[in-house]
């Protein structure tokens, strides 16, 4: 940087290569970079480790890591997708940009996971897809909490936006449908809510008809289904 500080993000876990295993990229091999902390506090969040330090040690989970370093590692993976998640990576957004940039002059293409409460910046225009997954009322997050339709209106505004909605069954979509058509979402896809093969394939048969009766997208979490709910992988 141009004062001579080091850039540096706080960083959960840097793994690949790997598979994407949610949404319109799931199959592709993949770099991921999870980041540290989050707004929110999902009940059936599957990385308490980045927020949760009643059950998680910040000082044991947490990590600052010099960007130079982050890109190190991604070069070693030999993959041209990577995925920025949490966490909440929107959080250190105004620290993303080195990152990004490093990503770009390799000529990765970059995805950026978040739950659409944080608003965008121009810190973060070198991504090139933004994974949106607003949170539903089974998150246990009180609504005008988790769900900011400014923010999901601005996400829809870049053209770079797909917006993810975790369901654990076909009631959930009426939910979807109303954020839907009061953001005015387009590209919607659905994701069953699961850490476990057999619990994703019954609730992926149960909503499919659902939402392929609404034109939207079904989505796996490949991950799980491959390797079950096993961490950096």
């Amino acid at each position: 940087m141009a004062d001579g500080t080091v850039a540096a993000l706080v960083v959960s876990e840097v793994f690949g290569p790997t598979l994407q295993g949610e949404g319109p990229s799931a199959g592709q091999a993949a770099a991921f970079v999870r980041l540290g902390r989050c707004n929110l506090a999902c009940t059936w969040c599957d990385t308490p480790y980045t927020w949760d330090w009643e059950r998680h040690d910040p000082a044991d989970e947490l990590t600052t890591m010099a960007v130079t370093g982050v890109l190190a590692r991604l070069d070693a993976m030999g993959v041209d997708l990577l995925v920025v998640t949490g966490g909440e990576p929107l959080l250190q957004q105004r620290h993303l940009p080195p990152l990004l940039e490093g990503a770009k002059a390799r000529g990765w293409t970059v995805e950026l996971e978040t739950a659409g409460t944080v608003p965008p910046t121009a810190a973060v225009d070198l991504v090139d897809r933004f994974n949106v997954s607003p949170k539903l009322a089974g998150s246990g997050m009180a609504f005008e909490r988790r769900y900011k339709p400014d923010v999901l209106r601005a996400f829809q505004a870049t053209g770079r936006a797909v917006f993810k909605f975790v369901a654990a069954g076909p009631s959930d979509l009426d939910e979807v449908d109303a954020m839907v058509a009061e953001c005015g979402l387009e590209h919607v896809w659905v994701m069953p809510e699961g850490v476990d093969g057999p619990t994703l394939l019954e609730r992926m048969q149960a909503l499919a008809p659902h939402v392929v009766a609404r034109r939207w997208n079904l989505t796996p979490r490949l991950h799980v289904l491959l390797w079950g709910d096993q961490r950096g992988i």
